[in-house]
């Protein structure tokens, strides 16, 4: 049986990657970043167990997409770090960062090997260039550019990490904590994805898939006297709305499910259940944004919107253009893509009756293509 843990940082905001999207939700083919980085690693079968660290708000999703063990991240990498130690078991733990996306089999090897030479096992690259450090010239030779993953000594980790001093890898906090520490040679593929730049310097990452995911959604809502309409993200002006926890805009509601749909996200009550307060009475059209840019941090593009509104009153074709123009806004894509049609029941059923409104909505998503970001 293995004697080794995998551990997969990825709960960081990608604060210096520069895009909207996450960079650990970049496509690679169809896979996102983490999970091509952790299967990519799975083949190795040194593993006992794969734990990857995300942000809590990521990992119901996550889950969709793969059976790894995942540890909701904390604030630091350093306590992310600390999280997922508590679920290891075995003697030695291996630590790397999802954005250190083209680790080899052989420098994996190399760690191994060396596994009971010391408390960890850094990878390092030398330094070519000249070093100065304030006005001093110091020795390029003594320079080592750190990586990972790092090979520990679990146990020897952990009562590291006791400590309330914040370190950048997990070899400082051992040597901190009067640990030894030994050096391998490491690989100048085991590139860290930083910066968007950084993306060409690595090359196991293939093109995102130009697959077209699409999704549909349906909502209903009943009449309520004395209330504002809200629909498509247009005031109508009557003196009835909708029967609803927010303001009742059933359009948006149709729409925001099959824009989770077409990304395999669930639907509109996992987001804003309906029996949250903070969503009582609100816009819409704050949910719809809060979908988009949801969308935009996992790796999605809108490429169209299509409405279909049946309803025996109000009549609505006055509206149609206003609505296009409000949701085209909010998705951030143009006007010709997004569609709204209206259509009636002929008389039939509860919307013949006029005892409310329906709402079909399709649309489709592509995946970010980070290879043409400059």
């Amino acid at each position: 049986m293995s004697d080794l843990t995998l551990i997969l940082l990825s709960a960081g905001s990608s604060s210096r990657f520069g895009q909207d999207v996450k960079k650990h939700w970049l496509r690679i083919n169809s896979k996102p970043l983490w999970q091509f980085v952790a299967e990519r690693l799975q083949k190795s079968k040194y593993f006992k167990e794969i734990i990857i660290v995300a942000s809590p708000q990521e990992i119901p999703f996550m889950q969709n997409y793969a059976e790894f063990t995942f540890v909701t991240g904390g604030d630091t990498r350093q306590a992310s770090l600390k999280n997922a130690l508590q679920h290891v078991t075995t003697p030695f733990v291996l630590v790397s960062d999802v954005a250190r996306a083209c680790i080899s089999q052989e420098l994996i090897e190399k760690l191994l090997v060396h596994k009971e030479d010391a408390d960890v096992i850094v990878p390092y690259l030398g330094v070519t260039d000249t070093v100065v450090y304030g006005d001093e010239t110091i020795d390029r030779d003594k320079v080592k550019r750190i990586q990972t993953p790092q090979l520990s000594k679990t146990q020897q980790l952990k009562e590291a990490l006791q400590s309330d001093e914040i370190f950048t890898d997990e070899s400082s906090a051992i040597v901190a904590n009067g640990g030894i520490r030994a050096f391998v040679l490491g690989d100048e593929d085991a590139h860290k994805i930083t910066y968007i730049h950084d993306l060409t310097k690595l090359p196991c990452l293939k093109a995102p898939s130009k697959d077209i995911l699409s999704g549909n959604g349906f909502d209903v809502h009943a009449f309520e006297e004395n209330k504002e309409m809200w629909l498509g993200g247009v005031k109508i002006d009557v003196d009835y709305g909708f029967a609803a926890h927010s303001d009742g805009d059933v359009a948006i509601h149709a729409l925001i499910d099959a824009l989770l749909g077409a990304a395999g996200m669930g639907d509109i009550g996992m987001l804003f259940p309906d029996n949250d307060e903070q969503y009582k009475g609100i816009d819409s059209k704050k949910l719809l944004s809060h979908v988009v840019s949801k969308l935009c941090n996992f790796g999605f593009e809108i490429i169209n919107i299509d409405l279909t509104i049946a309803a025996q009153k109000p009549r609505l074709s006055n509206y149609k253009q206003s609505m296009r123009k409000a949701l085209a806004a909010v998705l951030n894509i143009e006007l010709q893509r997004v569609n709204v049609k209206a259509t009636t029941t002929e008389k039939l059923g509860f919307i013949g009756r006029k005892e409310g409104v329906a709402v079909m909505a399709n649309a489709n998503l592509k995946y970010l293509d980070w290879k043409s970001i400059k």
